[in-house]
């Protein structure tokens, strides 16, 4: 599939068709989130997502850390209606913006179980339609029912008690319907019919287009994105940086590559273990570095990065491009230049940082030694005193 930079990306299945969402905004629709995907989406560069659905059971959902590597490469995400409105709701503090109804019923602790805003649906061939009834869709239509004094609270209850007992896969308003029917008055039932033939509203719908319209309501003002104050960001788990070693994908030439492919052929290379030591190195002396409180001045990390870009003369109209074929965007590139940086102070300072510690023409000789380099030096030094036959 050939990438190109998107503005808007929508995560988006049952909760809304997708033409929709095009009418609605300029974006590139995706199908409902699955663990990696946010991570592969950053790779169409675009400054909002819009987190609508996700799967929930059928493989692993969405993780906490894509969106979070999502706001920390700048881009603005929007969570909503389903899988938006659940993680929307456990991020926000970290700078995820959630949109409507059901995300402040999350956030304010009236909806707990994921399960809420589960259903059934058909596949992508059948544009994912809805099969099933979301137990959040139950629970809005029985507050409007109330409203227009269909039902009091007592049967508005009964209602969202028949919905609670159904599996989310067997949750249809006929067979809710069924089962609460017989607790009403038979003025009720009557009054009911002739309000729910004409139609009720679908609050996941209708958050959905709220989230579209908020995500594509920022990017028209050319806002820059806001991050709270304080919000402070755990920093990924080894798990869940393999994990994004494998989920990842980088573009060269407009092409998607799995990051998973490029790391098995990496490992086939017959560098690989220098590679891999050099990369082993780099990290643990950058984490001794920030265990010791040591931290590298911005020019410092600026002067790594300036290095980095002399050892790839890229026109500076194609880094972009570029950094996206390395599996990078700036912050990643950045996150790696402050290890050069601490690995660069550690290295400078290596005699007060250990008691007696050696010095760098020690470091010169030992090294040297070790890969032959000195005696190459030495014979070439001896060949050239030596003297010459007359």
């Amino acid at each position: 599939m050939t990438r190109r930079a998107e503005d808007l990306v929508v995560f988006l299945g049952p909760s809304l068709p997708a033409e929709e969402a095009h009418r609605l905004a300029s974006c590139h629709v995706l199908p409902p989130a699955r663990q990696g995907d946010v991570w592969r989406a950053l790779s169409l560069r675009p400054r909002a997502i819009a987190l609508v659905d996700g799967v929930f059971e059928s493989q692993p959902s969405v993780w906490h850390h894509e969106l979070l590597a999502a706001l920390e490469a700048g881009v603005a995400v929007f969570g909503g209606a389903s899988m938006g409105a659940l993680r929307a709701a456990e991020l926000a503090a970290h700078g995820m913006v959630g949109v409507g109804r059901i995300f402040e019923w999350y956030r304010d602790g009236v909806l707990q179980d994921d399960s809420e805003v589960a259903l059934l649906h058909a596949d992508a061939e059948h544009g994912y339609r809805p099969l099933t009834v979301p137990l959040v869709n139950v629970r809005h239509v029985a507050l409007q029912a109330r409203v227009a004094r269909v039902l009091n609270q007592r049967q508005a209850r009964a209602l969202v008690t028949a919905a609670e007992g159904l599996f989310y896969q067997d949750r249809t308003w006929r067979r809710t319907l069924e089962a609460v029917r017989p607790t009403w008055p038979e003025a009720t039932r009557g009054g009911w019919e002739g309000w729910f033939s004409r139609g009720v509203e679908d609050l996941k719908r209708l958050d959905a287009i709220a989230c579209i319209r908020a995500a594509a309501a920022l990017l028209s003002s050319a806002a820059p994105v806001q991050q709270p104050r304080g919000a402070s960001r755990p920093s990924p788990s080894s798990l869940v940086r393999r994990r994004r070693l494998v989920e990842d994908v980088s573009v060269v030439e407009g092409r998607a590559v799995s990051s998973g492919q490029v790391l098995s052929a990496l490992q086939r290379e017959p560098d690989s273990v220098v590679l891999a030591e050099a990369g082993l190195r780099r990290a643990l002396l950058a984490g001794w570095a920030r265990s010791l409180g040591l931290v590298p001045t911005a020019e410092e990390v600026k002067a790594a990065e300036a290095e980095w870009w002399r050892r790839h003369p890229v026109r500076p109209a194609e880094r972009q491009a570029f950094l996206v074929g390395c599996g990078l965007d700036e912050p990643g590139l950045r996150r790696l230049c402050e290890e050069r940086a601490l690995e660069r102070l550690v290295l400078s300072h290596a005699q007060r940082l250990l008691p007696d510690g050696p010095s760098w023409d020690e470091a010169l000789a030992s090294e040297a030694r070790l890969q032959g380099r000195w005696v190459e030096v030495a014979r070439g030094m001896r060949r050239a005193k030596r003297p010459r036959a007359r």
